[in-house]
Order: C-alpha cells, then sequence, then structure tokens
C-alpha cells in the first residue's frame, strides 16, 4: 500500500450496501434536495453523485489530486483543498459532509470550524469518524517504520501516548473528544450515536455470515451497546451567524 493510501485513508470505489445505509442516515436528517451540499474528502465523489441523483447542489473538496480529476469527469464544482482551508465564503452551503475525514487531517478542530464556518444559519454538518471504543483499529498499524495494514485489535483501548506511537497517521475518537472539536462554535447537536461496520467485504465471501453479523449488530445500535461501534454518526446544526476563529 503506497503512503499516500496510509496517510489518507483507501475509501472503496464501489458502492454497496454500508455506504447506502449511511446514505439513508443521512437523508433522514439532512435532506439534500435543492440544498447546496459539500463534501469535504469527497475522494472519487460516491456519495455526491447520489446526493446529484436526489437534486442537490454539489461541491466538493479533497487534498488528492488524482481523485478530484476522477470525480469531475462527471460532476461539477470539484476543487483541490485542504479541510482546514476551505474555498468558499461563509454561510454558503446547507449540508456539509465530513465522512471519514476527520481522523485524517493535520487540525480536525480547525476543519470542523471551517465546515461550520461555510454552514449557513439552520445548515447541518454531518460527521462520521472513527470511534475509540470499537474493538479493532481498522486503518492499520507501524511498529517501527514498517506498516501493517489490517484491522488489528485492541490497539484503539492502549493509553493515548503508546497508540498514538502505533498509529501516527490516524485519529480515533471519543464521544467526549469529537464533540469537543465543536467547542466555541454556534451549533447544537441534534443526533450522536455509533453505528456497526456494512460488512460489505464478508458479503462477498460469506453472504448468510454478513447477513447475521447486520441482524446481530445492527441491533445493538439501539442498545447501551452502541458505543462499541465501528464509527460515529453525529450531526450539529448552526445557530447562528460568522464563527471567530478556533483559538
Amino acid at each position: 500500500m503506497s503512503e499516500k493510501h496510509v496517510k489518507l485513508g483507501h475509501p472503496s470505489y464501489v458502492w454497496r450496501a454500508g455506504q447506502e445505509r449511511r446514505l439513508k442516515l443521512i437523508l433522514s436528517y439532512a435532506p439534500v434536495e435543492g440544498k447546496r451540499v459539500l463534501d469535504v474528502g469527497c475522494g472519487i465523489g460516491l456519495y455526491l453523485k447520489k446526493f446529484k441523483e436526489r437534486g442537490a447542489i454539489v461541491y466538493g473538496v479533497d487534498v488528492d489530486e488524482e481523485k478530484i480529476a476522477e470525480a469531475s469527469e462527471d460532476l461539477p464544482n470539484l476543487v483541490v483543498a485542504r479541510a482546514e482551508s476551505l474555498p468558499f465564503r461563509t454561510e454558503a452551503f446547507d449540508v456539509v459532509l465530513l465522512h471519514e475525514v476527520l481522523e485524517h487531517v493535520e487540525d480536525d478542530r480547525l476543519a470542523v470550524w471551517e465546515a461550520v464556518r461555510v454552514l449557513c444559519p439552520g445548515g447541518k454538518v454531518v460527521v462520521f469518524a472513527p470511534n475509540r471504543l470499537y474493538p479493532f483499529e481498522t486503518h492499520g498499524f507501524f511498529l517501527g517504520r514498517r506498516y501493517f495494514f489490517g484491522n488489528i485489535p485492541l490497539i484503539n483501548y492502549f493509553p493515548d501516548f503508546l497508540r498514538r506511537r502505533l498509529c501516527p497517521h490516524v485519529r480515533a475518537y471519543t464521544s467526549k473528544g469529537l464533540k469537543k472539536l465543536f467547542e466555541g462554535t454556534s451549533v447544537r447537536f441534534l443526533v450522536h450515536t455509533r453505528i456497526y461496520p456494512g460488512y460489505d467485504k464478508i458479503a462477498l465471501r460469506r453472504p448468510y455470515l454478513a447477513q447475521w453479523l447486520r441482524r446481530i449488530t445492527y441491533a445493538l445500535e439501539g442498545s447501551f451497546l452502541n458505543v462499541f461501534g465501528l464509527s460515529h454518526f453525529l450531526i450539529a446544526e448552526k445557530t447562528k451567524g460568522p464563527e471567530a476563529s478556533p483559538k
């Protein structure tokens, strides 16, 4: 795996059940028809294409020039830019999506502040981000300079200093830590829960196993055991006008 994929993540290039489920979650709280929607870290634009099909006016940014070039073949309004410095005016969008991107940026707090800045009052920022209590680290880890790819058990439960040494390329968030990124912004939290994986890769090889895993763990999302889900799902609504810069 290339250094770029280790640092920026390696999202799916195929739309499967897991993405469809997340899309339905987004749309249930943040309808996009007729709305101006920005996807920060849009990759090849899988979510933007779905939003566009539903009548959204779509925009996207990503730091990966190759992905932006590929996505631009089918989508308008795509720009190479960092999440911490969005090239858009204040209060430009109705919905901003941060889908599994905060864990990769250099300054996650600034990225959140920028997302809130470009939201109009009443607009919603939608966040999916890795859960520190999930039993596996899905982005691999380093031993010295050697990188090991895969789902690694228990690393997320290590003390901060040790986890940072093993996984310097990616963050994982507690509920408190994720919400803390919004401190000082004018938002109210509409939704904050945790969701389990889509098991899409398992479904390709063992569909019945994936079916049972989905049935069991999706039921757990309605219980206190959702705290062990793969990702946070958070929606914050902007309550008033322009933000000051984060301190």
